[in-house]
């Protein structure tokens, strides 16, 4: 049984709301949110990357940093940027992205239902980034970045999404990157019972992305727990903001690989070593690579399509036959000597939106030796390794388009 509740969103004016939408935090260095915001004092990155309002040199998961946000949070409400609607919604959200489509609902989700494994992972957390988002929530007293999740379709809840978008949407702008946003607010009681009571009826949701904001939310609701022997359950804080979308709508790319050498192999010898474990046929021209268990491989301004030979992998190994598991297993750890994937600094990830022509210009860069194009991994995979109870390696998946920030906020409480 799966828990979600309405709530009263704070969100731009709608004089506001394209100068106030922004990327999410974590898709930008410093550097990259302080060039965007400059000449932008109405940027949501004021908020959920508030080092840029201080000189760069400051340590970044300083509580300086955390008093910024909230500062810009209350300037930002005081000065009728951000105004906190006056009944509870639930709001449905829509992206367009060249013809992908994609619906959600935007509400809040259970803590209790994320502790006890109700909505699943498949990412571990680094504990730096985990600690950075529980102090900015907690210094905030408000979740600024929704976590992306989803249900296995389901024909009742995907209905509601279709209803409730018929009319014109309160929100609708486009993006720079070319995404459309459109927002719809869902006030009337019983249509909210309706989704509620559609969930309720889930026995898990997933998440996609956002897996340290999920782990913050767990975290503060903890924290505030111990300072509230009252706590009912139903408080603020044992809520955390998400948008839920259905699992056939989204869209994964691939997310690829690049290595900075060959571990002391000539080209032809690696080739070579791979020959026992792969197929390899030279290909003319960019690779495309259109199915699982297929790799494309960049080398000295050629591409090589990689097949794994019989028996390489077990295919019933819900984990050893993911392909960011057969390319690690069979190539990057025992041939490349590439040690964690997490750490080690040999290796580098790139986001499958930047497509093959980023890494042919990597390598030929010379900043790389070699790259490695991927099929994505599937929404059904995600969800058969997350029930089965697993975890992916990092880097996993990329999905795209990725949710916009400041079209809702959650306050712990009323400022």
């Amino acid at each position: 049984m799966i828990k979600i509740k309405p709530l009263r969103g704070l969100r731009p004016a709608i004089e506001f709301t394209a100068q106030v939408a922004s990327p999410p935090y974590d898709v930008l260095s410093s550097a990259e949110a302080r060039d965007i915001a400059t000449n932008n004092p109405l940027s949501f990155l004021h908020i959920n990357k508030p080092e840029i309002d201080l000189p760069p040199e400051i340590d970044i998961h300083g509580q300086q940093v955390y008093e910024q946000g909230r500062a810009n949070l209350e300037r930002f409400i005081r000065d009728g940027v951000l105004i906190q609607d006056e009944k509870e919604a639930i709001y449905i959200y829509r992206q367009t992205w060249q013809d992908h489509v994609q619906t959600g609902y935007f509400c809040l989700s259970s803590v209790q239902d994320y502790d006890q494994g109700r909505i699943k992972k498949h990412e571990l957390t680094r504990a730096d980034k985990e600690q950075d988002r529980t102090h900015l929530i907690d210094v905030m007293d408000a979740q600024v970045g929704p976590v992306f999740l989803m249900y296995r379709s389901q024909k009742a809840l995907d209905l509601l999404l279709q209803e409730a978008a018929e009319a014109d949407a309160e929100v609708d702008l486009t993006t720079a990157d070319g995404v459309r946003h459109q927002l719809w607010r869902v006030i009337d009681p019983h249509f909210i019972a309706r989704i509620v009571d559609g969930f309720a009826a889930l026995a898990a949701t997933y998440i996609a992305d956002g897996h340290h904001r999920s782990a913050a939310a767990s975290n503060v609701c903890r924290l505030r727990r111990q300072r509230n022997p009252q706590n009912t359950g139903e408080e603020s804080y044992n809520f955390f903001l998400s948008v839920l979308f259905p699992h056939n709508q989204l869209k994964i790319l691939p997310y690829n690989r690049a290595i900075r050498d060959l571990n002391g192999y000539g080209a032809q010898q690696f080739i070579d070593r791979l020959a026992e474990k792969f197929s390899l046929e030279p290909v003319q021209g960019r690779i495309q690579v259109e199915k699982e268990h297929t790799f494309g491989m960049y080398l000295d301004h050629v591409w090589w399509k990689l097949t794994p030979k019989d028996g390489l992998f077990d295919r019933d190994d819900v984990l050893g036959s993911l392909d960011v598991n057969i390319l690690l297993n069979h190539i990057l750890q025992p041939i490349l000597q590439i040690g964690n994937p997490r750490t080690d600094p040999r290796i580098d990830f790139i986001g499958g939106i930047r497509g093959n022509a980023e890494l042919e210009r990597i390598v030929d860069s010379g900043a790389f030796r070699i790259a490695f194009s991927l099929y994505p991994t599937t929404v059904d995979t995600l969800m058969r390794v997350a029930d089965a109870g697993e975890i992916m390696p990092p880097k996993s998946t990329w999905f795209e388009p990725k949710l916009r920030s400041g079209l809702v906020v959650h306050l712990l409480h009323d400022f």
